[in-house]
């Protein structure tokens, strides 16, 4: 498996939320949902996202907008238009006033707006939960990134899909969202321009390349620098060496992030026992896995498991 689809193998949008906007100027929406990860695509007319902080950044039909939380951003029909909706935790929206906009905005099944008729339309999907393999993805991603023209049947395959009510439909479009968000991070970080992380970078390297897949495909096994250097055909100072260069720290080191990483997503997602996750990861025992998830995490695994910490952006492989 490569790197890029082990982070999105594990955590996977579940009961994300999809929404057809259609809006007619002068329109402006504050998103202060909190979550991790929203995507949008521009089917029509256009918009202006703006981080908070950050500088406003033109979307014109075609481009899709990434748009990494937790911090507020703004989405609106020109730069500097106040808001007049705000989205607050679990997509509830209201009016600067805390007022609900009221069933006039509602457009049918998935889709909300000011105008039915309104010249600019936006497919949103915004992953709700966070995981720890999503996590380091994050942490790879600037607070906005926008695909110019991006060109792919899954845009309109979305729209098609939005707006069916079918048994099984919110299953299809998390799954949906899932591919689109691959397809475009993939697509983004093949920029020539683009400044991917080392991992990304480094899957193309004939032995550093090779390496990360054997660590993702395996990360239970009992690796060393030197049994890794054997299996890719390079000597242990030269993989090494390479592999510090373009990912940016040590084999081991990765290998402990990505056991981790993994560790922390079935803490989330499952009912595991400790001792059961730590033998999937390759820790020898529950009290191996404590001791190394604290140390790198600040919480035990178990206080982990309880929600009480979420999991945000960070370091890690």
């Amino acid at each position: 498996m490569d790197t890029l689809a082990d982070l999105l193998d594990g955590p996977r949008a579940r009961g994300a939320f999809l929404l057809r906007m259609v809006m007619e100027p002068p329109w402006s929406v504050s998103v202060e949902d909190g979550a991790p990860l929203c995507l949008a695509i521009v089917r029509s007319g256009e918009a202006w996202v703006t981080p908070e902080g950050g500088e406003p950044v033109h979307c014109a039909a075609g481009d899709v907008a990434i748009m990494r939380g937790p911090r507020p951003y703004t989405v609106s029909d020109a730069s500097g238009s106040p808001p007049q909706w705000i989205i607050h935790d679990e997509e509830r929206c209201t009016t600067l006033f805390g007022a609900p906009p009221g069933d006039s905005m509602s457009f049918g099944v998935r889709t909300w707006g000011n105008n039915p008729d309104g010249p600019t339309t936006l497919l949103v999907g915004t992953y709700l939960a966070q995981g720890a393999i999503e996590r380091r993805l994050l942490a790879a991603l600037p607070p906005l990134a926008v695909l110019p023209s991006w060109e792919s049947p899954l845009a309109a395959l979305l729209g098609d899909e939005i707006v069916r009510d079918a048994p099984g439909q919110p299953v299809v479009l998390d799954r949906l969202l899932d591919l689109i968000l691959i397809a475009v991070l993939r697509s983004w970080f093949s920029r020539p321009d683009a400044r991917a992380p080392g991992w990304f970078a480094a899957h193309g390297d004939p032995v550093v390349g090779p390496a990360l897949r054997l660590l993702h495909d395996r990360p239970a096994q009992p690796w060393t620098v030197a049994d890794l250097a054997t299996e890719v055909g390079a000597s242990r100072a030269a993989l090494a060496k390479r592999f510090g260069d373009l990912v940016g720290e040590p084999p081991m080191s990765y290998l402990t992030g990505l056991r981790l990483a993994h560790a922390a997503d079935l803490l989330r997602g499952g009912d595991q026992t400790l001792e059961a996750i730590a033998r999937r990861v390759g820790y020898g025992s529950a009290f191996a896995l404590s001791s190394a998830f604290k140390r790198e995490r600040g919480v035990s695994p178990q206080e982990f498991r309880s929600g009480a910490y979420p999991d945000g952006p960070g370091t890690g492989p």
